[in-house]
């Protein structure tokens, strides 16, 4: 029979819990603190993840989402089968996790966060067919992020090294990349380290429109803006056919002091 869970972190009950399940769980009606929590310790867990089937409120996906880094490690999980993100329709009394013959019901309360497991094994099966059902009959929720491991695949190999290395410094460095005055986008976040490493905006910008970052028009425009704030500066280069295209450079003398870790942080000082 299952038994209650005690826990001071959401992530360390969700841990708890998936040592605990050996098939699919079913994850009904979670908070966003809870889903990045879900995605968080799904990324990072060593042992076989159980499969978790999300049936979450499409707004609330949509807003967990709109950050780089939470959907990037999220596409991660889809892309493995490991996740699954589904439309609820309706609410949950709770936020509940089932699995095939055991139901919890996640509390939070001061600094302690609680899995209440029900103690009727029969209702527990019984919610579990009931939730998997609505989950089965639900639409799929559309991440259009890109999963983080072929973001960095790729721009090591299409743009190069050093530009991986930096970007990687920079997203270890954020808690968040939304681009909403918490953070930097991750089309803002792609730019800097171009220009840190003078690539040519067609090459980053093509790059990151042929991976589903972000259109080529949408680079385009960040990079004027940032251009106009005196973060990027340009200079043409010549080709042998049609216009000169654009090589990236960082615009101030801050920025170019500025290790890899900490272009994030002196670009958004200089942002706000």
């Amino acid at each position: 029979m299952a038994t209650n869970v005690f826990e001071r972190s959401m992530n360390e009950v969700l841990r708890s819990l998936f040592d605990r399940s050996a098939g699919e769980l079913v994850i009904v009606d979670p908070n966003a603190a809870t889903l990045e929590s879900l995605i968080d310790v799904g990324s990072d867990y060593d042992d076989d993840l159980p499969t978790l089937n999300v049936l979450a409120d499409s707004r609330m996906l949509k807003d967990v989402m709109d950050d780089f880094l939470v959907a990037g490690d999220a596409a991660d999980l889809v892309d493995a089968g490991s996740m699954t993100l589904r439309e609820l329709d309706g609410d949950a009394d709770n936020t509940l996790v089932a699995g095939e013959d055991e139901l919890y019901a996640i509390v939070s309360a001061g600094e302690h966060v609680a899995a209440l497991a029900a103690d009727d094994e029969s209702f527990a099966a019984d919610a579990y067919e009931t939730y998997r059902g609505q989950w089965a009959d639900a639409e799929p929720f559309s991440l259009r992020t890109p999963a983080l491991s072929r973001v960095r695949e790729t721009l090591d190999e299409d743009i190069g090294e050093a530009v991986r290395a930096d970007f990687d410094a920079v997203l270890t460095s954020l808690e968040t990349a939304r681009g909403d005055g918490d953070g930097l986008d991750e089309v803002t976040i792609s730019l800097l380290v171009a220009a840190k490493n003078d690539v040519l905006l067609y090459d980053i910008s093509k790059w990151g429109e042929d991976i589903g970052i972000a259109s080529k028009a949408t680079f385009s425009r960040t990079k004027t803006r940032l251009e106009d704030l005196g973060l990027i500066d340009t200079e043409k280069v010549p080709i042998d056919v049609g216009r000169p295209r654009l090589r990236l450079k960082l615009g101030d003398d801050r920025l170019r002091e500025a290790s890899g870790d900490e272009l994030a942080s002196v670009a958004h000082r200089m942002l706000n």
